[in-house]
């Protein structure tokens, strides 16, 4: 059984940019560090349906606009360095730019979609002088489980490991899955100091994206649009405007190569928007100490998790508004409560909304989907807080929170 310390590192960890190319540029500089430093000739990326579906026309930071998975793979051949995990181009700077533009023009990257490879797939095959190297990325966006130079394995997971008493060793995320609501969500209350500060330290991150959202023209400018036509509204005890333009204008930035990290939650920086801010905005009004902050958001986390582990890692929903929307909708209860009944009742209101939102792709137009989820958090739990909610089963949602969020995934 993992601890929320480990939780915390392995599911919310900094990414820069978004996750899909972010786990490609990952890939590919993994690869070219075993070449030697040697000028690399070729780079070919296989990868899956949703790595592909999201890279496409997501923006890549610090490239001035530049969008895909081809100028991200430049990137991390020419500046990148896997030690960053998902901040792997973090390094990078205009020369790395347009040097990485003039690689993906001469037609020496290719991205390759595998239709039949689902969830999280990367296989990175970079070529140089010195021969060829090969990153296989599998399951989660920084899960590397194999690297080859020259057909010679220098590194692979094991399969089937097993702990001490011959039981099978799972990732947390597969632990995740295995777990009852209650049990996984009860872990918050384990958080001690440095806790506190890793997940407060997140809350900066994505509010200082989300104030680059608000005074830059990035994106469709949602966030700032929502936050101008509320005027004085703004800062009313109504929380509904703050908490979608904040977390709209975060999206605007990520999503246009904003040159900011956010903090992540279950893979992905969108899920991290929807999952962080809500619950931030309900504690800052309300006066809430950090560490009553700090577990409120681990409890989205947490929640965020348990419904991405049934769903997929990546899959035809989208996440951030349901899966994300529906953590934010259970921290916000918990910290308003402390009740985990109530906590599942918010997942249930906001799963029984959104649960037919499709993911088409990682773009501009997600911070729509981000602040429709962080809205609907909120007013999810405010339904819930004001003694409402859903009677009974009906639609997806089931006599359980297990069996609801089984029927939302299926």
């Amino acid at each position: 059984m993992f601890t929320i310390r480990e939780f915390l590192r392995s599911e919310v960890k900094p990414a820069l940019g978004c996750t899909e190319p972010g786990a490609v540029a990952l890939g590919v500089a993994r690869a070219v560090e075993e070449l030697g430093g040697a000028p690399v000739k070729e780079i070919e990326v296989v990868v899956s349906d949703s790595i592909y579906k999201n890279g496409m026309y997501v923006g890549i930071p610090g490239t001035g606009g530049l969008k895909g998975n081809d100028i991200a793979a430049a990137m991390a051949a020419l500046q990148g360095k896997s030690e960053y995990g998902l901040e792997v181009l973090k390094d990078c700077d205009a020369d790395t730019v347009k040097k990485s533009q003039a690689m993906v023009d001469s037609g020496k990257v290719v991205i390759i979609p595998d239709l039949d490879r689902h969830g999280v797939y990367v296989e990175s095959r970079v070529s140089s002088e010195n021969g060829t190297a090969v990153t296989v990325i599998e399951s989660t966006h920084t899960n590397i489980t194999k690297v080859t130079l020259n057909d010679r394995v220098i590194f692979e997971t094991e399969k089937g490991t097993e702990d001490k008493d011959g039981r099978k060793t799972l990732s947390i995320p597969e632990q995740v899955e295995s777990m009852n609501y209650t049990e996984l969500v009860s872990m918050a209350e384990d958080m001690d100091a440095d806790d506190v500060d890793y997940v407060m330290n997140g809350v900066d991150m994505n509010l200082t994206i989300a104030e680059y959202g608000f005074t830059h023209n990035v994106g469709i400018n949602l966030g700032s649009t929502i936050k101008k036509l509320a005027g004085d509204h703004y800062d009313s005890d109504d929380l509904s405007s703050r908490i979608k333009a904040v977390a709209a204008a975060a999206s605007d930035a990520r999503m246009d190569g904003a040159p900011y990290p956010v903090m992540s939650s279950a893979g992905s920086g969108n899920h991290g928007i929807t999952a962080i801010l809500p619950v931030y905005v309900v504690g800052d009004h309300y006066g809430k100490s950090s560490e009553e902050i700090a577990k409120a958001i681990a409890f989205s986390h947490l929640t965020t998790s348990f419904i991405k582990s049934r769903m997929g890692r990546l899959s035809p929903v989208c996440g951030c508004s349901v899966a994300a929307g529906a953590g934010a909708a259970s921290g916000i209860v918990y910290l308003l409560s402390k009740d985990i009944a109530k906590a599942e009742k918010a997942v249930e209101m906001v799963l029984g909304n959104l649960v037919g939102m499709v993911c088409d792709g990682a773009k501009e137009t997600c911070a729509l989907k981000v602040g429709t989820g962080a809205l609907e958090s909120y007013h999810a739990a405010m339904i819930v807080m004001g003694g409402n909610g859903l009677n009974g089963p009906q639609g997806v949602v089931d006599d359980t929170i297990e069996k609801t969020v089984a029927n939302a995934a299926s």
